[in-house]
């Protein structure tokens, strides 16, 4: 069930052309991403854990290496895997845009192999980094990162408070 609301929800966010909230921002058709680098966005990398989608969440970005900051995400509710991403975040056409794929507990892909769901970036204000749809903003050890979904004709801005931890 979350899976196919999370993948359509996904696939909607491309076609929508509205702010859609302060959180989140939309690219318009024709307007082009920010022009960013990697070492902007820095402040991202880390190990947060918390609360979003109605369960428990983590999401690990890796310090930048070859031009990419690399990452992943997992999804746990009742103490039950129920899905992972792995996340890419690269500098493209002098910007940066967010590439993912998501994958179900037993590491079935959700999209095909040569399909990722990507994210450009609209703009970047200190520790706050708008992507087309997607959001993170950073205030010390605390993540908030702000996802736009869409099932039929209802969309929402789904929220995950992380707050940074250690690797134990």
């Amino acid at each position: 069930m979350i899976k196919s609301i999370f993948v359509f929800a996904l696939c909607s966010i491309f076609v929508c052309t509205e702010l859609s909230a302060q959180e989140v921002l939309i690219l318009n058709e024709n307007e082009k991403s920010a022009k960013a680098t990697l070492s902007e966005i820095k402040w991202l990398v880390g190990y947060w854990q918390g609360e979003g989608l109605g369960g428990y969440c983590e999401e690990l970005w890796m310090p930048e290496k070859d031009g990419s900051l690399q990452g992943v995400f997992r999804f746990t509710e009742k103490d039950t895997v129920q899905f992972s991403e792995y996340m890419h975040l690269i500098e493209e056409n002098g910007s940066l845009v967010v590439k993912l794929k998501h994958f179900n507990r037993d590491l079935s892909p959700w999209e095909d192999k040569e399909e990722w769901t990507s994210f450009k970036l609209v703009k970047i204000e200190g520790q706050t980094a708008y992507f087309h749809g997607l959001t993170y903003t950073r205030k010390e050890d605390k993540l908030m990162i702000y996802l736009k979904l869409k099932s039929g004709d209802k969309s929402w801005i789904e929220e995950f408070a992380l707050n940074r931890t250690s690797l134990n």
